[in-house]
């Protein structure tokens, strides 16, 4: 009786660290050179969630990314300043990254990541503007540039945009 209800107790307590595990498997692979990361994404990760994951695990708070890759799903985003809004597109087809370039910044604590891409398309035309979200299919390759210290952003509302916060560093 004793081991049964050993066993009992065993077993329950097994089922419950499982069923509350957070199981979170990595997003990408990198290696670390200097200042300087060489990461890549795993198929089928989402490119701005996995980009501002790592810059989280890394706790990089400003510097640059650039990449390539391939991607099945792409939204864009274009700025209408006449409104002050974004105006999104998405767009559903096997597409080549060009070229992806950006910063990386913090807004309100958090890692802020500002992304631009081109893209190929089958038909060999291009589309482009701000990345809000790539999802991969094939190989995602990218560098992380990370500068060392904090660079912030605020919210401009005469231009409706998120913009560096300079000032607060340059104050004499």
């Amino acid at each position: 009786m004793k081991r049964f209800s050993l066993f009992i107790l065993l077993f329950a307590g097994l089922f419950f660290i499982s069923a509350n595990a957070q199981k979170h498997p990595s997003m990408y692979i990198y290696k670390q050179m200097g200042n300087r990361y060489v990461v890549s994404i795993n198929n089928h990760e989402e490119i701005v969630k996995a980009l501002v994951s790592f810059c989280h695990e890394m706790k990089i708070e400003s510097g640059v990314i650039s990449g390539i890759g391939a991607i099945n799903e792409l939204t864009l985003r274009f700025f209408n300043p006449d409104t002050k809004r974004y105006e999104d597109k998405t767009f559903h087809e096997q597409m080549e990254i060009a070229n992806l370039t950006g910063n990386i910044s913090t807004l309100d604590g958090k890692v802020y990541l500002h992304l631009h891409i081109t893209v190929g398309r089958r038909d060999c035309s291009a589309l482009a503007g701000h990345l809000l979200a790539a999802t991969l299919s094939g190989a995602g390759e990218f560098v992380v540039e990370d500068y060392g210290e904090q660079v912030s952003r605020v919210y401009n509302p005469d231009l409706g945009l998120n913009v560096y916060d300079l000032e607060k560093y340059n104050e004499h």
